[in-house]
Parts: structure tokens; C-alpha cells; sequence
């Protein structure tokens, strides 16, 4: 009677809460989550979150943008007409920057906007802007202007507790010798640890095994740094 239940949750995405509570902070992340943590007494009204994939930006931005009630755009699809609407709420947070992969104008307008309506911005890229090659010589001043604030990778005590919490998201208790060989066998990044526990939890359930060690010994590679 159990086993219906449980394949009905596989058969779900399992959404990742992106809740203040649910973020485990660390040495790679304490001043980032410093700083989503001081508004809005930040010491300018922008900011740039930068760290690579699957460190975490996007969960503390939705933070923040909670918090100050701003709205979301893909920097992708930032449009210098749109700069003026995007900004209604007094708070915005533009993700995923990557030179040559944005409209530089708009940005630059909404940077400008933005102090003169003393609304808050948040901007998250993989890289830190002063080593970005702008066509807009003024957008690449702007930007150095502003406090870069870097997150790392988890290192082992966080990626730990992170796969720890997403097993028990699943309602799955795991061990602690299963716990320490994943965090051996992925690279080090909230979005592989993700990945892990969803295909160790699946194979367990299409396998009909228990989640052990010795599973994850059968799906998992070595890292390969």
C-alpha cells in the first residue's frame, strides 16, 4: 500500500523551497548572505552577486527580492523600453549577466534609472564585471562602481548538510557513510548535489533497493576534477 504514494511523489518535480530558512549558509556564502541580510541598509543602492553555476545566487535573489518586493527579469531579456516598467516596484534583480549576452544600453539605463529613483537593484553573474569588454564604455564604469560581493562553491561541511536536507526533503533518511561517499563522487555545486539525490532516489525506487552506499558506489563516477 506504501509503494503507491512514494511513485506518485517520483512522478512529481520535487521544488526546491527557496525560503530564507531553507538556505544553508557556509564559508562560501557568508557574505553574500550578509549582505541580502543588511538591506536595506546597503551602502549603495546596487549590488553584483557573482560565484559559478550552482552556488547559489539565484536562491539568495529570490530572497532579496521577496524581501524588498522586486520584481525578477533574465538579463537576456532586459529591454532599454522595459527599463522603466522592470523597475516599478522600486527593486529589481537582473540574473544570469554574461558579456555579449545582454543589451548593454539597457542596462546602462537602468543602472542610471534606478539612482535617480533611489530604487534597488541586485544583479547576479557567474564573473565579476571589471573583467568584462563593453561596447558601452560608461556601463563598464557604472558597473565597477558597484560592490561585488563573490560566493564559492560549498566545501565539504556545506555540501554535507545540503544533501542531508535535500534527502530529507524526499522523506528519505539516509546514512552517513552514503552522505560522505557522494560528497566524494560530485563536483562541488548545489545543482550536482540536486542531481544526485533526485537519481539515487529514483533508482532506489525503480530498483526496489535501499538507498546505500553501496547503490551510489553503482551510479556514481568518480569526479573528475
Amino acid at each position: 500500500m506504501a509503494a503507491g504514494p512514494r511513485q506518485l511523489a517520483l512522478a512529481l518535480d520535487h521544488a526546491e523551497s527557496l525560503a530564507r530558512d531553507d538556505f544553508l549558509g557556509g564559508p562560501s556564502n557568508a557574505a553574500a548572505l550578509a549582505l541580502i541580510d543588511a538591506w536595506p541598509d546597503w551602502t549603495h543602492r546596487a549590488a553584483v552577486l557573482i560565484g559559478p553555476e550552482g552556488s547559489g545566487k539565484s536562491h539568495l535573489a529570490a530572497i532579496w527580492a521577496r524581501a524588498a518586493g522586486a520584481r525578477s527579469v533574465a538579463a537576456r531579456m532586459l529591454e532599454e523600453s522595459k527599463v522603466p516598467a522592470a523597475l516599478a516596484t522600486g527593486a529589481l534583480v537582473v540574473e544570469d549577466l554574461k558579456p555579449g549576452a545582454f543589451e548593454e544600453r539597457a542596462l546602462f539605463h537602468l543602472i542610471n534609472l534606478a539612482r535617480e529613483e533611489e530604487a534597488f537593484v541586485l544583479l547576479t553573474a557567474r564573473t565579476a564585471p571589471a573583467g568584462w569588454t563593453l561596447a558601452v564604455r560608461d556601463l563598464g564604469s557604472r558597473l565597477r562602481a558597484l560592490p561585488v560581493v563573490a560566493m564559492a562553491p560549498p566545501d565539504d561541511a556545506l555540501l554535507r548538510a545540503v544533501l542531508v536536507k535535500l534527502f530529507a526533503d524526499r522523506q528519505l533518511a539516509v546514512d552517513e557513510s552514503l552522505i560522505g561517499y557522494v560528497v566524494t563522487r560530485i563536483e562541488r555545486s548545489f545543482a550536482a548535489a540536486r542531481a544526485a539525490v533526485a537519481r539515487l532516489d529514483q533508482e532506489a525506487m525503480r530498483q526496489q533497493r535501499p538507498l546505500t552506499r553501496a547503490l551510489a558506489a553503482e551510479l556514481l563516477r568518480p569526479h573528475q576534477a
